[in-house]
C-alpha cells in the first residue's frame, strides 16, 4: 500500500487516519471562522491547527519509519482526543464531522503508540 515501498504497509491505516484528520482539521479551523460565534470558538480553532499539525507530522514519521514514531503517535491521539472533546461543543455539522475524524484517528494512534 505505501508509495515506493511496502515496508510501511503495517502504518498504512494510521497514516490514513492521521491524513483524513488533519484535512478534517484544517477544513474544520476554516469553517469555525466563519461562524457568528466566533470569539467562542477561539480554543476549538487552537486546538484544530495542533491536532492539524500533529497528524501530519505523526503521518510523516510512520512514512519514514521515524525511531519516535509511536511517541509522536502517543501525543497525536492525546491531542486528537482533545479536538473531538472541543469540537463536540458545537453542533454544526463540519464540527459534528470533524470530532468523529479525531476519534477515528485517536483510535488508530492509541494502536501505534503501543
Amino acid at each position: 500500500m505505501g508509495i515506493v515501498t511496502n515496508q510501511t504497509d503495517k502504518y498504512q491505516k494510521c497514516i490514513d487516519a492521521c491524513n483524513r484528520c488533519a484535512q478534517a482539521c484544517s477544513e474544520c479551523k476554516k469553517l469555525c471562522l466563519s461562524e457568528p460565534d466566533v470569539q467562542a470558538r477561539t480554543t476549538c480553532i487552537g486546538t484544530l491547527m495542533e491536532c492539524a499539525s500533529l497528524c501530519k507530522e505523526a503521518a510523516c514519521f510512520m512514512s519514514s519509519e521515524a525511531q519516535f514514531a509511536a511517541d509522536l503517535c502517543k501525543l497525536c491521539a492525546e491531542a486528537c482526543q482533545k479536538c473531538a472533546a472541543e469540537c463536540a461543543m458545537f453542533k454544526d455539522d463540519h464540527c459534528v464531522k470533524c470530532a468523529n475524524e479525531c476519534r477515528t484517528c485517536a483510535k488508530e494512534c492509541d494502536t501505534m503508540a503501543v
